[in-house]
């Protein structure tokens, strides 16, 4: 089990990876503190968590069928992301009731979880975190708290026998082996509570002051408490809580809400109670009450992007396939050469990586998604050994050369990353070191049999590369030199 850093270090850096964010695809900052949990099974966890390093994400709901933001476009607030008019219309409250009404055209009848299951565990993820319910309040989960939900009588796939959509992902996922997480918005925008009707709404906050009206807030609290019950309860075995919605937070002062999302009210939602209903259903729970620092956020998440060195603590890039979290009929997906070096960038600095992949409105995903998690795959199975269950190791990059060490520390693996999809090695290459007090036994290419030449030196080692793995040695986006000690 690989020990855990943990700490209480501020973040003042977090630099965009050179894999660029589309602007279709909203972000989050992280949070600047980092508190460890106390409960030993949580650690347990948590150190299983961070030895995988490769999961899966999937936003999904009515949106699908419309391609457009996931919830989003409800929101009456002029960010850039945020845009509706088009042929849904400009005006907001038919808006508002014409993506409501998506609910009943909603009938994703190719939905075959175990279809993903197969492409995910082939592409080497081993956990996965599942929208049950984002902010827009469509529930992908059987709730009995609202009636705004997949299995309804009046979405048209609740008479099909999977209709309990998150149920039987879990279902399909925890059968392959995978760790199972839950994301949940604690904003919903649909609930009476949250968005009360006698006003209109204002921005991605309540639109009354909890503490004047502290009997209907309340009734969100409740609300949220028993949906996240339901979920801990009716659901098998959950892994990770990954709770998004961070403006919903206890704030000692109040005060008007500004383009970073901060709120305008005090949003408590009782958190503490939450924690211990969730885990004394589900021990051992994972909390990622994510922006919100503090004992309930057991990991941090940077969003769309890789951070510059190493943090303290356990940490996880969200990142999206293409440029769009939620369904895009004509996004643009990221190179299979991008996205096994952004997993090897993240893994050098000792995070994992969470890709997201969304659903269409018929239930599957683009072709296009398939085919890069078959490259991912080719590449896993040969170099794998290099990403699960490794550490960061100084120097951890230098130029084009990104490092891990095993467990033990007895390996240290190498990851020269290409410029193009083809590897072409330089007959002779330096690797640097700063582990010069050990000395190096073997060098070797990972999936190659071939002898390499090489020389230790005070701070490198000096790779001597046959010329039939020069050119021609059929190696993609990244190759990895084992270097044993």
């Amino acid at each position: 089990m690989k020990r855990i850093n943990i700490g209480c270090f501020a973040i003042w850096f977090v630099c965009f990876n050179a894999l660029g964010i589309s602007a279709f695809a909203q972000t989050h900052s992280m949070s600047k503190a980092y508190h460890p949990p106390k409960d030993p099974l949580v650690q347990k966890k948590l150190a299983d968590w961070q030895d995988l390093k490769f999961g899966l994400f999937m936003h999904w709901g009515t949106y699908s069928q419309w391609g457009v933001i996931e919830s989003w476009t409800l929101c009456p607030e002029d960010e850039s992301f945020i845009s509706r008019g088009g042929a849904h219309g400009n005006n907001y409250v038919e808006y508002k009731e014409s993506y409501e009404n998506l609910q009943m055209t909603f009938n994703p009848v190719d939905f075959a979880p175990e279809k993903w299951v197969t492409a995910a565990k082939d592409a080497g993820m081993k956990y996965m975190i599942f929208t049950t319910k984002h902010h827009d309040g469509f529930c992908m989960f059987d709730t009995q708290e609202t009636d705004y939900k997949i299995t309804d009588a009046s979405t048209p796939f609740s008479s099909n026998p999977r209709s309990n959509i998150a149920d039987e992902i879990f279902k399909a996922f925890r059968t392959g082996g995978f760790m199972i997480g839950a994301y949940f918005s604690k904003p919903d925008w649909h609930n009476e509570n949250y968005w009360w009707p006698y006003f209109p709404p204002k921005d991605r906050n309540p639109n009354y002051d909890p503490a004047r009206y502290p009997e209907r807030w309340q009734n969100f609290k409740n609300f949220t408490f028993n949906q996240i019950r339901e979920l801990m309860t009716d659901y098998g075995r959950i892994d990770i809580l990954w709770l998004d919605g961070g403006q919903v937070r206890p704030v000692e002062v109040a005060g008007k809400s500004g383009r970073d999302g901060s709120q305008y009210f005090n949003q408590d939602i009782d958190m503490p109670k939450i924690a211990t209903m969730a885990r004394a259903l589900q021990p051992g729970l994972i909390m990622v009450d994510r922006t919100v620092a503090g004992e309930y956020e057991n990991y941090t998440t940077p969003e769309q992007e890789v951070p510059d060195t190493p943090l303290p603590y356990p940490w996880e890039t969200c990142m999206t396939i293409g440029g769009s979290w939620s369904y895009n009929p004509d996004d643009q997906f990221k190179s299979s050469l991008s996205l096994v070096q952004t997993l090897v960038k993240v893994v050098s600095r000792g995070g994992n990586l969470l890709l997201n992949i969304a659903p269409g409105p018929r239930g599957d995903w683009d072709p296009v998604a398939y085919e890069r998690l078959k490259d991912i795959g080719n590449w896993m199975k040969v170099n794998s050994e290099g990403i699960y269950g490794s550490k960061p190791v100084a120097p951890y990059s230098v130029g084009n050369i990104y490092f891990t060490e095993s467990e033990n520390q007895s390996v240290i693996y190498a990851f020269w990353l290409s410029d193009k999809d083809e590897v072409s090695l330089p007959e002779t290459l330096m690797i640097p070191l700063e582990k010069v007090a050990k000395k190096v036994k073997k060098v070797s290419l990972m999936g190659s049999d071939s002898a390499l030449g090489w020389e230790q030196r005070a701070d490198r080692i000096a790779v001597t590369v046959p010329h039939t793995l020069s050119a021609g040695n059929q190696i993609k986006y990244s190759a990895v030199f084992k270097i044993e000690f």
